[in-house]
């Protein structure tokens, strides 16, 4: 008797389960309804168009001059005014963000390789393998990221690719920090250890088991931190270590315009605040990728 109701019980329960495919495109669904997240990825979208096809966004010639149209305020025919050239500051602005978030990713795209790759052997060999890895990253973590940044341009030279580089071997430290402690709760659960007693490589297991199960928390840095790379890059050109002039930076776009703050103040604040919503919204998304997540 009692294993007749058994029987007829259980695929009831079974059927009420939701199925593991199910999960990402409830996430998502969760993810439209938010309107503060929607806006924020329409803003950083916006923004990646500008870095990689900024003629949909402009026509204008972001190098053309005109002394006729010196410091002219945002208007019509000048969305965000024009500069001490007669330059198109709209133009200039959708141009910048070519090598500003071109660098940004690069630099990004450097820490997260390194820093997965010190982090997983840091969190799955351990010993003296993870005490070494740990006090280079501590070291490195004593040093500014911006003076790391400033000492490696300096003796790389200048321009975007030095700055992109810079940048992201000054983010490693986070990188690895974080997946070494994703590694270090992941290796513990029991489908890692029945890999082990089935008689799996060890690289198998961290490529099949570890990696993909530690990756959540490393996406998530990995837009926070994009933002921050955006702010350091535009940082280092703001202090003339970035592409030389008449190229647009987002950075050197904010320095050109601080001798006319009180007659022209849009040559440095409409610049700046795009790239501060631009911050902002990939903070956002990050924070909402780690609410979903729990």
């Amino acid at each position: 008797m009692v294993s007749a109701v058994t029987t007829a019980v259980e695929p009831a329960r079974v059927e009420v389960e939701e199925p593991a495919s199910a999960h990402p495109r409830s996430r998502l669904r969760r993810l439209a309804r938010r309107p503060g997240f929607v806006l924020a990825v329409l803003v950083v979208a916006g923004v990646i168009v500008a870095a990689f096809a900024p003629r949909a966004l402009t026509s204008v010639d972001p190098y053309s001059t005109a002394p006729d149209r010196l410091l002219r305020p945002p208007g019509i025919g000048h969305l965000f005014g024009t500069d001490n050239l007669g330059r198109d500051l709209w133009a200039r602005t959708v141009y910048g963000a070519d090598l500003t978030v071109k660098a940004a990713l690069i630099a990004v795209g450097i820490a997260l390789v390194v820093g997965l790759v010190l982090g997983l052997a840091a969190g799955f060999f351990g010993g003296p393998i993870d005490a070494v890895l740990m006090r280079a990253v501590d070291v490195q973590l004593a040093i500014p990221g911006l003076l790391l940044a400033l000492a490696i341009v300096t003796a790389l030279g200048f321009g975007t690719i030095p700055v992109a580089f810079a940048v992201g071997v000054g983010t490693i430290p986070g990188f690895a920090r974080t997946t070494r402690a994703e590694v270090l709760r992941v290796k513990t659960l029991p489908y890692v250890e029945a890999a082990r007693v089935g008689g799996a490589s060890w690289l198998r297991i961290v490529l099949r088991h570890v990696l993909p199960n530690s990756w959540g928390p490393v996406l998530s840095l990995s837009v926070l931190d994009f933002g921050t790379a955006i702010i350091t890059v535009a940082a280092l050109s703001f202090l003339g270590f970035g592409a030389a002039p008449p190229r647009a930076e987002w950075g050197s776009l904010v320095a050109s315009g601080r001798d006319y703050l009180l007659t022209a103040p849009w040559v440095s604040l409409l610049p700046g605040a795009v790239m501060v919503v631009t911050v902002l919204s990939l903070n956002h998304i990050a924070k909402t990728l780690q609410e979903v997540r729990r």
